[in-house]
C-alpha cells in the first residue's frame, strides 16, 4: 500500500523520484524519504520526515541546498502508509544498515520479523525505529560478501510474508537490486536509464515499456542493463508490457480533486468498459480475454466471486447478475473469507476475482486457492499487467484508466458493466433467447448517456449535501439490486467525509437499526422504479414516523416519491438490472460534495490506502 521508487541514470535521481513519489502519494501518504548515492563511495544520503511529500520535498531543500550542485545519479525513494510503527521520521523509509552503507524500501509486512530482530540484536546490531522493515537493512548488511544481488537473495531465503523491496549500495554506486513476493514491483526500461517503482505511475512520464517482476525475483539494474534471476539465481525472462496510459491520465485536468475528476469520467469510462464488445446481433457479448468459447461457458455451472471493499460490492450486483440473467448458481464472499474458509470448488466452477488495482493481497491468495483446487479463474481488473490479471489464466481489463482518488468510483461503474457483460454472454450458452439478449445489450450500450445524464444533476446534488453536510449519522437502505448499491453508497460516504454511515437492506430496517432514527440521522433510500420499490416505499414511511429526513434516489417523473420524501436526485429511467450504475453515480456525487463542505482531504482520506497489498 506504500509507494518505492527507484533510479540509476545520468539525470539527477532526486528530481525523479520525487516525482514519481507524487505520483504514489494516493498509496501512501503519512510519511515520506529518500536516499542517494554518489560515484565517489562516500556514505549514502538519507532525507527522510513524517507528512506528505511537499514536506520532503521541504526537507531535501534544507538538507541540500540549491549550492549543493552535486548530481546525485542513483537513489530510492518511499512514501508510506504505516503498519508497524507510527507515521514519525524515524519509521519513514528508507532505512539504513548499521554501517550506513545499505539503505532499503520495504512494501508489505515481515511477519517473522520480531523473530529475525530478536537474533540481530543478540548479534550486537541496535534498531532505530519501530518497523519490521529496519530487519531487511540488517540482514543485506549481515549477508553481504561483495555481491549486492547475493545479499538480497540470501535475505529474501530467511523472511516470511509479502514484500517488494528495492536496496542501493555505497559500494555498488551505479546499482539497484529490487526483488518481490506478493507486492509490486515494475521496472521501466528508457534509453540509458531505468525506473523502478511499486505502480506504473511513477513511470509512464518516462517510459510506456515496462517490465512487471514475479513472485520470487530479483532484478539487478543499471542505467544501461537489467538482469532477472530467480532467489536461487537462475536467470529468468519477463516478458516486455506496453502501457498505454497517457500521463494527462493521473493529473487533475482542472478539477479540484481526482475524485470529482473520475466521478465525471464516467460516460466515457463505461463506454470504453463496453466498448467493442457488444455484439447486438448476437444478443450477447464478446470478451476475448476470457479465453472460453461458448462451449467451454456452457460447462461452467457455478460461479463464486471474491472481492474485497467496493470491488465486494460490485460482486454482490455480478451474484445477481448471474444468478438472474444466466440462471446460475452463483455465490460472493470477502476475499479473505473465501481463503481462510477453504471453500468448497468443484470442476465445474469459475471463480470471478475482481480487483481494480490487480494486486489486492486477499484477492490475490482467493485467486492461487481456487488454482490449487482446479477451478477456472476469470481476473477483472484495470490495470494492465498486475498480479491478479497475469496468474487468473483469462480475464476482462476495465480500460478505466488510472484511478487515483482512493475512494474507487469509475473502477465500479465499470466492474459493473463487465460483470453485465460477462452474465449475458453465459446467459447466452442456456436459456436467454437471442430478443432478450438484444435487449439487454441495447440497454448497456445507453448506459454512457445515462451516466451523463445523472451527472447533469450535480448542481441539485449539491444543494442537498450543502443542506446535509453537518450530520453525524447517515443509513442507506435499498432492495434487490439496490442494497449492492446501498452498502456501496453507505461506503462511499464513510470513507472521505468521516460521517458514520451504515447500508441496509430495507427489510433489516426494523430488525434492530430503526431503534436510532431520529431528527438527526438522514436515510439516502434507493428506489427507483423497479419491482421492490412498493415496499421500500414502505420502509420510507417508517423512517418518517421516527422523524428522520429522508433523501430518495427515484426514477424521473416519480411524483409519489416526491411527495413523500424530503429530497429527491433523479436518474433517467433504465432496465432494472443497470440501476446500481446511474443510481451509484448520484450517491458518488452526494458523498463527493458533503466532504468537499466539510473540508476533508478527499484524494487522501485519513488511514486509506488505494491499493491494499498487505492481509
Amino acid at each position: 500500500m506504500c509507494g518505492i521508487v527507484g533510479y540509476v541514470g545520468p539525470r539527477n535521481s532526486i528530481n525523479i523520484i520525487v516525482s514519481g513519489l507524487h505520483r504514489l502519494e494516493y498509496r501512501g501518504y503519512d510519511s515520506a524519504g529518500i536516499a542517494l548515492c554518489l560515484k565517489n563511495n562516500e556514505k549514502l544520503v538519507l532525507v527522510k520526515t513524517p507528512g506528505k511529500i511537499s514536506d520532503l520535498e521541504t526537507a531535501i531543500s534544507k538538507a541540500l541546498p540549491v549550492k549543493d550542485n552535486r548530481t546525485f545519479t542513483l537513489g530510492i525513494g518511499h512514501t508510506r502508509w504505516a503498519t508497524h510503527g507510527v507515521p514519525n521520521q524515524v519509521n519513514a523509509h528508507p532505512h539504513l544498515s548499521r554501517s550506513g552503507e545499505f539503505a532499503i524500501v520495504h512494501n508489505g509486512i515481515i511477519e517473522n520479523y520480531a523473530d529475525l530482530k530478536s537474533r540481530l540484536i543478540k548479534q550486537g546490531y541496535t534498531f532505530k525505529s519501530d518497523t519490521d522493515s529496519e530487519v531487511i537493512a540488517h540482514l543485506i548488511e549481515q549477508c553481504y560478501e561483495g555481491n549486492l544481488k547475493g545479499a538480497v537473495a540470501a535475505t529474501m531465503e530467511r523472511l516470511e510474508g509479502t514484500y517488494g523491496i528495492a536496496v542501493i549500495s555505497s559500494k555498488h554506486p551505479d546499482t539497484i537490486v529490487a526483488a518481490r513476493k506478493g507486492s509490486p514491483i515494475a521496472v521501466g526500461i528508457c534509453d540509458g536509464e531505468t525506473i523502478i517503482a511499486s505502480d506504473i505511475s511513477a513511470i509512464i512520464n518516462y517510459t510506456k515499456q515496462v517490465i512487471f517482476l514475479n513472485d520470487g525475483d530479483i532484478i539487478t539494474a543499471t542505467a544501461s542493463n537489467i538482469d532477472i534471476s530467480s532467489v536461487k539465481n537462475i536467470p529468468v525472462s519477463r516478458e516486455m508490457t506496453h502501457i498505454d496510459w497517457d500521463i494527462r491520465d493521473i493529473e487533475k485536468g482542472g478539477y479540484e480533486h481526482f475524485m470529482l475528476k473520475e466521478i465525471h469520467e464516467q460516460p466515457l469510462t463505461i463506454a470504453n468498459a463496453i466498448r467493442g464488445r457488444l455484439m447486438e446481433a448476437e444478443g450477447t457479448a464478446k470478451l476475448s480475454g476470457m479465453q472460453m468459447d461458448p462451449r467451454e461457458m456452457a460447462r461452467i455451472d457455478r460461479i463464486a466471486i471474491a472481492a474485497c471493499g467496493t470491488s465486494y460490492h460490485a460482486g454482490m450486483v455480478g451474484k445477481y447478475y448471474f444468478e438472474d440473467i444466466a440462471g446460475m448458481s452463483s455465490e460472493i464472499q470477502q476475499a479473505a473469507e473465501f481463503r481462510d474458509r477453504n471453500p468448497i470448488i468443484q470442476r465445474d466452477t469459475c471463480l470471478v476475482a475482481i480487483s481494480q488495482s490487480g494486486e489486492t493481497a486477499d484477492t490475490l491468495a482467493a485467486v492461487r486457492e481456487a488454482h490449487q483446487k482446479g477451478a477456472t479463474v476469470l481476473g477483472i481488473c484495470n490495470v494492465v499487467g498486475s498480479t491478479i490479471a497475469r496468474e487468473a489464466g483469462c480475464g476482462v481489463y476495465l480500460h478505466a484508466g488510472p484511478e487515483i482518488g482512493v475512494a474507487s468510483t469509475k473502477a465500479f461503474t465499470s466492474q459493473v458493466s463487465v460483470l453485465a457483460m460477462l452474465a449475458i454472454a453465459f446467459a447466452r450458452t442456456r436459456r436467454l433467447s437471442v430478443n432478450a439478449g438484444r435487449e439487454m445489450i441495447h440497454q448497456l450500450s445507453v448506459m454512457p448517456k445515462i451516466a451523463e445524464q445523472v451527472i447533469a444533476q450535480e448542481s441539485i446534488i449539491i444543494k442537498i449535501a450543502e443542506k446535509y453536510a453537518g450530520s453525524r449519522d447517515f443509513f442507506y437502505i435499498g432492495r434487490g439490486y439496490m442494497y449492492p448499491a446501498a452498502l456501496e453508497g453507505a461506503l462511499k460516504l464513510k470513507e472521505i467525509s468521516y460521517i458514520h454511515a451504515e447500508g441496509y437492506h430495507a427489510s433489516e430496517l426494523k430488525h434492530g437499526p430503526i431503534a436510532l432514527l431520529e431528527k438527526n440521522v438522514p436515510v439516502v433510500a434507493l428506489v427507483p422504479n423497479v419491482p421492490a420499490k412498493i415496499k421500500t416505499m414502505g420502509n420510507i414511511q417508517e423512517c418518517k414516523a421516527r422523524n428522520a429526513p429522508v433523501i430518495a434516489i427515484a426514477t424521473e417523473g416519480d411524483n409519489d416519491v416526491r411527495s413523500l420524501c424530503d429530497d429527491v436526485i433523479f436518474i433517467p429511467p433504465c432496465d432494472e438490472f443497470l440501476t446500481p450504475i446511474p443510481v451509484t453515480i448520484a450517491e458518488q456525487l452526494l458523498a463527493y460534495h458533503i466532504a468537499r463542505i466539510r473540508g476533508c482531504p478527499i484524494d487522501q482520506p485519513r488511514n486509506l490506502a488505494k491499493s491494499v497489498t498487505v492481509e
